[in-house]
């Protein structure tokens, strides 16, 4: 790697994944460049980069964060997309998204997630992951129904008690034997 070009693509490698949280590393292939751009847009809408990596420079970065990815990871056209934790969960969600699974053009093989190496079908699952906000929300949800049904318990004793004697009152009404005696 004594090559100047070589040097420079390392350390902008470096500067972007070494800063990184999440990484997808995907093969990106036969992509045109509409289909690459419109990628690059929705990546980057939720907050992740894109870049095409030559695979041995890719694997030198990758080592000095002390990741070793195999040759079945790192073969034919790659690209990796970075970011924080939650873009990189988007950036899986995208990729296996149905318009860009029909095209066939780009698969996940592998992913960094919080400083572990996933597996192509773990980093596949990312995308099953609910996003932060939907996380919070089920939780909220959670948090809240117990005393909900703690409230509609309580409530329910004189709700039907009152149900009960407004029924009785009714029957009582119909029947012409007026208000009952106190």
């Amino acid at each position: 790697m004594p090559n100047l070009v070589n040097r420079l693509v390392v350390r902008e490698l470096q500067n972007d994944l070494g800063k990184a949280e999440g990484m997808v590393i995907v093969s990106f292939g036969g992509l045109t460049v509409k289909e690459s751009e419109a990628l690059r847009n929705q990546l980057a809408k939720k907050g992740a980069g894109l870049t095409l990596v030559r695979n041995s420079l890719a694997r030198v970065v990758l080592a000095e964060r002390g990741f070793e990815l195999g040759d079945a990871v790192l073969t034919g056209n790659t690209a990796i997309a970075f970011g924080d934790t939650e873009s990189a969960i988007h950036a899986s969600k995208i990729f296996q998204t149905p318009e860009v699974k029909k095209a066939g053009k780009v698969k996940i093989r592998a992913a960094v997630l919080e400083g572990r190496l996933l597996g192509a079908q773990d980093a596949i699952g990312l995308a099953d992951v609910p996003d932060k906000k939907t996380l919070h929300a089920n939780l909220v949800s959670l948090l809240i129904s117990g005393p909900r049904s703690l409230a509609m318990l309580v409530n329910a004793v004189p709700a039907g008690q009152a149900r009960l004697l407004q029924a009785r009152a009714d029957q009582l009404e119909a029947t012409g034997g007026g208000a009952p005696a106190a």
